[in-house]
């Protein structure tokens, strides 16, 4: 558990913070009375332990009274910028989104003038209010497990043409969104392997989803390249997971054996294959999900292994 050092507001954009003791958080547009409220950055927030540090590599030479990084929240007892985005506070009745981490350093930043460094674009963080409330000095801040994110893609070349709806994708996004999950693209394309691994590689990287779900492409047709594209992004491979997907499987059909999908991790986004039919995707997700939050989170860094 955190809590609050100092609750920092400037009525006039190019003037310093100020810390006021207390302020009401307005739902979606961030502290009452704050020039910098209604932006598309509500509230900013930046770690005490941050602040000590900066003023440990300066001598203890640069006053740093709180406020004087821009923050409007000075928080102490969270590494805020390993925070995922989407990670939720909640201060009393108020909840925050974690939705920004860091920003690029105006040239009219006091502290910047003064010592030729700022930690707000690296160690500051930015939030939306959720719901909103009053923030008091002292106040306990609680981290919340943020909501897992995902991405879809579907690997068939009759959907892609057109010849056939692609059911299974929007089956799998619909169970998502169900559980609780923030559910990001949802790709369509043709059972092409350099497409696919193209397509893995930006939505990994780019997008950052928690978990991948692909689905079709996994049979035994020469067009089925779904689990060679996710083998060649993958930087650790997860076996479990495809092989208890086929286990439970094969206690409905003996045609499970014939799938030959694969799991695996790139970064922090784990990869799954699925069968490319709904009721399949169904049974899959029923008998994977419970199970598989657990991995996520200690694939985040947010749950013992």
């Amino acid at each position: 558990m955190g809590r609050v050092i100092a609750v920092c507001i400037s009525e006039k954009k190019g003037t310093p913070k100020k810390d006021i003791g207390s302020c009401r958080l307005i739902e979606d547009f961030g502290l009452e009375k704050d020039a910098h409220a209604g932006s598309e950055r509500q509230v900013s927030l930046l770690a005490k332990e941050e602040v000590d540090a900066f003023r440990d590599r300066s001598g203890g030479a640069v006053e740093l009274p709180p406020g004087i990084f821009g923050e409007n929240l000075l928080i102490q007892g969270y590494d805020l910028k390993s925070c995922p985005l989407g990670t939720r506070f909640r201060i009393g009745e108020v909840l925050l989104e974690l939705t920004q981490i860091g920003k690029r350093c105006h040239s009219g930043c006091e502290i910047m003038q003064r010592t030729g460094e700022c930690i707000m674009p690296k160690e500051g963080v930015f939030a939306r209010v959720v719901t909103g409330g009053i923030v008091h000095v002292g106040d306990e801040i609680e981290k919340l497990m943020s909501p897992f994110r995902a991405a879809v893609l579907t690997a068939s070349d009759r959907s892609f043409q057109g010849l056939r709806e692609d059911l299974s994708g929007p089956k799998i996004r619909e169970i998502l969104t169900e559980k609780g999950y923030q559910v990001g693209s949802s790709l369509l394309l043709p059972d092409d392997e350099d497409g696919l691994v193209e397509a893995l590689i930006r939505l990994a990287d780019q997008e950052k989803p928690d978990v991948i779900f692909t689905t079709g492409g996994t049979g035994f047709s020469v067009r089925d390249r779904m689990p060679e594209a996710t083998k060649r992004v993958a930087e650790r491979e997860v076996p479990g997971i495809a092989e208890g997907i086929r286990a439970y499987s094969m206690t409905i059909t003996p045609r499970a054996m014939l799938s030959r999908a694969v799991s695996v991790i790139r970064g922090r986004t784990l990869i799954v294959n699925l069968p490319g039919s709904p009721k399949a995707v169904v049974e899959c997700m029923e008998y994977l999900l419970p199970t598989l939050e657990h991995g996520l989170g200690i694939l985040r860094g947010e749950a013992d292994g």
